[in-house]
């Protein structure tokens, strides 16, 4: 056989899961401070190469000479109940969350980040969930774990995880994202990868009760205005949740994509606040208080708040705005050659729909609308794709989203331009993938940079 079938999809490297690439990032002080834009890369007619078509049949009623048996043909499998929970192939191996060792002084208060740049559609599959933890992980016996709400309410009330599921339960897919997701990237290019870049979220079905529900049985008070949720483990994570927002569309979950949450998602009950900073979805849930402030407590004001230009801080900001990435190609490949590609990703909004996507392969000059290829639901991830014809020349890739509300996401020149560059949090600006000409010494590897 003389032909291959050479397939256009890229393989993620060791070395830019390493961030290895230092000479990669030459020059990266200038790329921090803006890009120089090139020639737009125009749609030139791409000429036939054979040797990256697939065979063609010649003619031929059957092809079967090129199906070569390989050992699976020649043996049988393991049997049923090899494996008595499903695990990921082995050749999937590198899937997996990861991490930034020198991003926080140990692994009990750190984050684990999401492979973006590996995942297909909407969900995102529980062992791969981004984890963050306040004062570690924790096994909690569900037997023994308990729901108190009290306050300024009528009825206070202690509920088992049996009590819970005997209310009708609801279903819901939502993205849910640390209000640091790109922090790293305020004053500059730091990493490339989707992964080190957005991987602070995750999207998946939630399924639990509302908490609405569970507020009219324990009955608010008039003065009752905010709702104070606190977890069981050692950090004593909690917020300050309005009561109309609690009213609203918030969940006391229990499940997550079909199955019980997994423990670093707060088994055995979280709180769930739709389109709002993952911080607010307080995991092990063991009590809500109902108030008439807010707490003030350590999550809303040093941490979790948002330093501005001017000095002051900007607080309980709650919403993630509109935001998308191209997740393919992306700095995890390599382009294989010029010819025919289609460019992916997500977009969503913490405000409700995703309304359109548009793409630019010159650096914002010319945009194009991608085609969304999801449903298309509101506080979820929202998959969008656009075909394009790569001659080889240096591209400059961004994606830019308009939710339903018309909030179009900004440019990280426009969001520095209002909040500076001393804020972690909310930075939802486009990014700009560089992809190197296909003759150039970096030819068809994808950069990080900004615009």
């Amino acid at each position: 056989m003389t032909d291959k079938v050479v397939e256009k999809v890229a393989v993620q490297t060791e070395e830019s899961r390493n961030q290895g690439r230092r000479a990669f990032l030459k020059g990266s002080a200038a790329v921090a401070g803006g890009v120089l834009f090139t020639q737009a890369a125009s749609a030139r007619e791409i000429q036939f190469n054979p040797t990256k078509a697939v065979a063609p049949y010649a003619g031929r009623e059957e092809i079967t000479d090129v199906l070569q048996d390989q050992a699976a043909r020649k043996a049988l499998g393991w049997g049923v109940r090899q494996y008595p929970y499903g695990m990921p192939s082995p050749f999937e191996k590198e899937v997996q969350r990861r991490t930034l060792e020198w991003l926080t002084p140990d692994s009990m208060a750190s984050i684990t980040m999401t492979p973006l740049q590996s995942l297909h559609g909407m969900i995102t599959p529980n062992g791969l969930h981004f984890e963050r933890y306040h004062g570690g992980g924790i096994n909690i016996n569900p037997d023994e774990h308990r729901l108190v709400i009290h306050g300024l309410v009528e009825r206070p009330l202690i509920f088992t995880m049996d009590d819970l599921k005997r209310f009708p339960s609801e279903s819901k897919v939502l993205f849910a994202e640390c209000p640091a997701n790109g922090a790293m990237e305020w004053k500059g290019v730091q990493l490339n990868s989707v992964q080190w870049t957005h991987g602070m979220m995750s999207c998946v079905e939630w399924t639990g009760v509302k908490l609405s529900t569970l507020l009219k049985e324990a009955g608010i008070k008039p003065e009752g205005t905010w709702l104070i949720p606190e977890g069981a483990d050692a950090s004593g994570m909690a917020r300050s949740v309005p009561v109309e927002l609690g009213m609203d569309d918030c969940m006391i979950a229990y499940a997550q994509n079909g199955e019980a949450l997994r423990p670093e998602q707060g088994y055995p009950i979280r709180l769930v606040v739709p389109g709002c900073e993952a911080n607010m979805w307080v995991k092990h849930l063991r009590r809500i208080q109902v108030t008439n402030v807010p707490l003030q407590h350590r999550e809303e004001t040093s941490k979790y708040t948002e330093l501005m230009p001017d000095g002051t801080v900007q607080n309980m900001s709650w919403y993630m705005e509109a935001n998308s990435v191209i997740t393919y190609p992306s700095p995890d490949f390599k382009m294989q050659g010029p010819g025919r590609y289609v460019a992916k990703g997500i977009a969503w909004s913490g405000r409700g729909k995703v309304d359109h996507v548009d793409i630019t392969f010159d650096g914002g000059r010319n945009w194009t609308e991608a085609k969304l290829t999801s449903a298309v639901l509101p506080k979820a991830w929202t998959r969008f794709e656009l075909e394009f014809d790569w001659d080889g020349s240096e591209l400059l890739m961004m994606s830019r989203t308009t939710d339903e509300t018309g909030y179009v996401q900004p440019g990280m020149p426009q969001m520095r331009s209002i909040e500076g560059t001393n804020n972690v949090y909310h930075r939802t600006a486009m990014v700009t993938w560089k992809i190197h000409a296909h003759n150039s010494e970096f030819g068809g590897m994808i950069e990080n940079v900004q615009y």
